[in-house]
């Protein structure tokens, strides 16, 4: 029997949800190394629908569970219902859906919240001594709800690799330590047992941004 993982959505969409090529990424590498993904999303609204055209926010309204279903193909269920003792590890995709509608970060940085079912299964899991990935911007909530913790969301200096490594910094500020990697390499926290990995947080060929999120899954199946 393979391990259970959990894998926690926020939306379809790069800008307003899940990003779609980092979750994909995650599902693959899960199945290549013989595991069972079980996917999760929170039953809200989203913060806001962008139209990924124009990049800019419509007067739409959409749910995060609903849209996730588009990237479970349909095979999803209520964060709420997640049972730790049932489950051998978890992933967090990134996209801003993480940042909109699993927390507050996009509109309040280190003084975020991270929604209440978020936190109570990233709290679960380590508490129960089991393995947590998280790619591209879902280290934040770990920078957020585990002080002092090791992570990487890349560099920490900002250049057109690297247009988002402010939020190295700010995750210095909530008290972590950011390990500078590249976006192929992957930072493993032993003591807290976090995976995490830059993807898209990196301006890099999709197949590096694959090959990374692969490293970080395999890492994880294997601390599970």
């Amino acid at each position: 029997m393979g391990k259970r993982v959990a894998v926690v959505l926020a939306g379809c969409g790069v800008y307003d949800g899940s990003e779609i090529h980092e979750s994909s990424a995650v599902l693959v590498h899960l199945s290549r190394e013989g595991a069972q993904a079980e996917v999760y999303a929170p039953d809200v609204d989203q913060m806001h629908v962008v139209d990924h055209v124009k990049g800019q926010p419509t007067q739409e309204k959409r749910n995060v569970l609903v849209e996730s279903a588009r990237i479970a193909r349909g095979n999803i269920k209520d964060l709420a219902k997640l049972d730790v003792k049932e489950l051998d590890a978890l992933i967090i995709p990134g996209g801003f859906g993480v940042a909109k509608n699993l927390s507050t970060w996009a509109t309040q940085g280190k003084n975020c919240v991270v929604s209440k079912e978020v936190e109570a299964a990233l709290k679960a899991f380590h508490a129960a001594r089991k393995p947590i990935g998280l790619c591209c911007i879902s280290p934040v909530l770990a920078a957020k709800i585990f002080p002092g913790c090791e992570l990487t969301v890349g560099h920490d200096t900002e250049c057109e690799k690297w247009p988002y490594a402010k939020t190295a910094d700010t995750m210095k500020e909530l008290g972590c330590k950011h390990v500078n990697k590249h976006v192929t390499e992957i930072h493993v926290d032993v003591k807290n047992k976090l995976v995490t990995t830059s993807a898209f947080m990196c301006n890099a060929p999709m197949h590096e941004i694959y090959d990374g999120i692969g490293k970080m899954v395999k890492e994880v199946v294997r601390l599970a």
